[in-house]
């Protein structure tokens, strides 16, 4: 008797990603004076200025971390196929980054930063150039969306919630619509129609 072989779970960076993340999150339930200490508040960051990366680990409620982990789950797994695993990490923390230092320019220097939603809309808007016509699906709208709209549209909605950092969402943002259109050009250069 024959069977088929299935492909083992492979420890991608993505899961690496999603995995340290909650590691973070359940240290912050244990500890939750973590969320001052890893998160980033532009006042202390002379002080505290590993904050500008590990902000991007920490999560403000359990409904945080399962949106961004789902988000990177599928934008993460995307892109890396399409780019490659160094070139989605470049993308993801270099997003996350931008998105740190636009907080830091345009907040309130007394608020503070948690999550990883400023690298994970550089994912966003990464897949949002290099394949704009993706049908995707947004809880709660029962059809399938463009994912340029979402990406865009999302980031839209998103900003006009209160206590939201939408600076760190725009500099995601804008890094990932910039990789998008390099990894875009080269790729119709080593694919032409």
């Amino acid at each position: 008797m024959r069977y088929k072989s299935y492909p083992g779970f492979r420890l991608t960076p993505v899961w690496v990603l999603i995995a340290v993340n909650f590691l973070f999150f359940i240290a912050t339930i244990i500890v939750p004076e973590l969320v001052f200490l890893l998160g980033l508040q532009p006042a202390s960051l002379l002080a505290r200025p590993w904050t500008i990366v590990t902000s991007l680990f920490i999560h403000g409620s359990l409904w945080h971390i399962i949106a961004n982990m789902l988000t990177l789950y599928f934008f993460g797994t995307y892109l890396s196929r399409l780019v490659g695993e160094g070139k989605f990490l470049i993308v993801y923390f270099c997003g996350g980054i931008l998105g740190s230092v636009l907080f830091i320019l345009l907040a309130s220097p007394f608020s503070i930063a948690v999550g990883a939603s400023g690298a994970i809309f550089a994912l966003g808007g990464a897949l949002a150039i290099m394949r704009p016509k993706l049908r995707v699906f947004i809880f709660p709208i029962p059809v399938p969306l463009p994912l340029w709209i979402a990406v865009i549209g999302g980031f839209l909605i998103i900003s006009f919630i209160p206590h939201i950092a939408w600076q760190a969402h725009l500099g995601g943002l804008i890094l990932g619509l910039i990789a998008g259109y390099f990894f875009g050009k080269r790729e119709r250069r080593s694919f032409p129609f």
